[in-house]
């Protein structure tokens, strides 16, 4: 556990004039920003402005790189190849830098989306793909620690950032179990979730049974109804453990 834990979300998942998220009040509680750069959501115009947006209140960017469905929202899974990843990665991140660049803002990290998500989190040669794309840029990647995320990075020599998520539930083998439509959770049960991890440094699946979890960075998904109600739960959470970012 490190001494300072920070808040990520998953912002600028708008398509044309469809908006999906809480990008603006979600801006002003969490430290860093996951950038859907154009494949599972996002157009040119949603990334300038939420790169410009992220940009004035102070918050780091990554790409959030997915599979192309805009229908699915990137949370089905498609039979790709290694290669097929890798090029997929390179290009959606490519398009953020462009605006980042434009904006004077750096790459910070790479976050796969949804699906993509899930699939590198249990196949290496996947992931090891996507991790090529971060050590071109010098940047860690985001990931669920213990799983295949954990092991290309190390692999690769890409730093790793272990991620906790409060609103998906685990699987018994430590994966998220990632729905279309994401479910609500009470603000008590973000709360209890959050400290559980963070004090005790496990979390409890779907039967029941204790994991272990490491955590440096906790997501709040910004397509929930409540989600700046939820990110203000785990930055008190994180206030009361004393584990708070500055």
């Amino acid at each position: 556990m490190t001494s300072t834990i920070t808040i990520n979300s998953d912002l600028g998942e708008d398509v044309g004039i469809h908006s999906f998220g809480n990008d603006e009040e979600i801006l002003r509680i969490v430290d860093t920003v996951n950038v859907a750069c154009g494949m599972h959501a996002g157009d040119p115009g949603t990334m300038d402005r939420t790169v410009q947006a992220a940009a004035a209140a102070g918050v780091t960017v990554g790409a959030h790189p997915g599979l192309p469905d805009i229908t699915g929202f990137g949370r089905r899974k498609m039979a790709i190849t290694p290669d097929e990843a890798r090029d997929l990665v390179r290009y959606q991140v490519g398009a953020l830098v462009g605006f980042l660049a434009a904006h004077g803002t750096p790459l910070d990290h790479i976050k796969p989306h949804g699906a993509l998500f899930g699939m590198a989190a249990t196949d290496e040669d996947l992931m090891r793909s996507i991790c090529e794309v971060a050590g071109q840029y010098g940047v860690p990647v985001y990931g669920l620690a213990g799983t295949a995320h954990e092991a290309a990075a190390a692999a690769c020599g890409v730093a790793f950032v272990p991620e906790f998520y409060v609103d998906l539930d685990y699987g018994n083998d430590g994966n998220l179990i990632v729905q279309r439509r994401p479910k609500e959770r009470t603000l008590e049960s973000v709360r209890s979730r959050t400290l559980q991890a963070l004090l005790e440094g496990t979390v409890t699946t779907v039967d029941g049974t204790l994991l272990p979890v490491s955590v440096q960075s906790i997501c709040v998904h910004s397509d929930l109804a409540q989600a700046p109600a939820v990110a203000r739960t785990v930055r008190e959470a994180l206030e009361v453990a004393g584990l708070g970012s500055v």
